[in-house]
Formats: structure tokens, C-alpha cells, sequence
């Protein structure tokens, strides 16, 4: 059995939840998202608390359990909450400002990266060398940090490029004599 998977998810107060079928629907403060259970788990809901169920007891099935069940909580919380990630941009000359609907980005190359802003995702620059990306979206918003991150990865001689926040950096030794 899943310990995962069996643990319940409690819905706090301002977010509505809606099953239709296999797609589960979260309304918060925040914003609005969904996700499609696979079809092997099913969702049963008792008044604020929703239990995510297997439909057998495949070791498959269990796997898919827990991480169906995860993806639920992740959903409600964050629109409830928001999710933030925070990235740092670590070199002489890294700049980055929002202008409009675009971020831009300096990240010594001859010409300046601009990345669109999505709709429902909030991008604030408080300083010239932090971005700061939230949304209802754990998900969406993780997968525009990976992109913005992949316009400088980070390299291990110097430590420059594009790091989240609490990313450590592996460096390696340089050139001896």
C-alpha cells in the first residue's frame, strides 16, 4: 500500500474543488487549475477532505497512487497559496528588468533575451539580479524557471549563469601551472 497515497487532503477555506470524472478542478484566490487523474485511481470526497483510491491493488497501480495523490495536494495548495521560485543571476554584467508583458534579460551576449510573460504568472524584478516568478501552478511555474534558467546555465569554473535560489554550484579547480 501507498503511505502516500492513503494520507488525506484536507481543502482549506476559499478554494473550491470540483470532480469531473477523472479531472479534478481547484479554484482559489490565487488563480484556477486542473489536473486528469489516470484512470487507474478514482477520488472519493467527504465534506473538506478528499481521499485519492486505487481502483486494484497492482504494483503499477499503487505507483501511480501516490503520485496522482501528490499532484492532487500540490494543486490545491498552490492555488491557495501561490508557488514562487526565485532565481539569481550571478556574473558581471547579468541584468534583468520586466518591461511590459516581457522579461528581459542581459546575460552577456551580444543581444538581450526576451522572455513573453504568460498569462496568470506574475514576474517581479526587485532587484536588477533577482527574479521573482509566481503562479497557481506549481507546475507552470517551475517549467518557466527551467526556461528562463536555460538561457545561461550555470557554469562550475566562475559560478556564472542563471541558479535558483539555494542552488548549490559545484566548481571546479581551474587551470595549474
Amino acid at each position: 500500500m501507498s503511505r502516500i497515497g492513503k494520507s488525506p487532503i484536507k481543502v482549506p477555506a476559499g478554494v473550491t474543488v470540483t470532480v469531473n470524472g477523472n479531472t479534478v478542478e481547484a479554484q482559489g484566490k490565487v488563480g484556477k487549475s486542473s489536473y486528469t487523474l489516470p484512470e487507474r485511481v478514482f477520488i472519493e470526497r467527504e465534506d473538506n477532505v478528499i481521499f485519492v483510491k486505487p481502483k486494484s491493488t497492482e504494483k503499477d497501480v499503487r505507483m501511480i497512487w501516490g503520485t496522482a495523490q501528490r499532484r492532487v495536494q500540490t494543486m490545491i495548495s498552490s492555488v491557495d497559496q501561490g508557488a514562487t521560485v526565485t532565481l539569481e543571476l550571478v556574473g558581471v554584467g547579468y541584468r534583468a528588468s520586466v518591461q511590459g508583458s516581457k522579461l528581459v534579460l542581459q546575460l552577456g551576449y551580444s543581444h538581450d533575451v526576451e522572455y513573453p510573460i504568460p498569462q496568470g504568472v506574475v514576474i517581479k524584478c526587485d532587484k536588477p539580479t533577482s527574479i521573482s516568478i509566481t503562479g497557481p501552478s506549481k507546475q507552470q511555474v517551475g517549467q518557466i524557471a527551467a526556461e528562463i534558467r536555460s538561457y545561461r546555465l550555470p557554469e562550475p569554473y566562475k559560478g556564472k549563469g542563471v541558479i535558483r535560489a539555494g542552488e548549490f554550484v559545484i566548481r571546479k579547480e581551474g587551470k595549474k601551472k
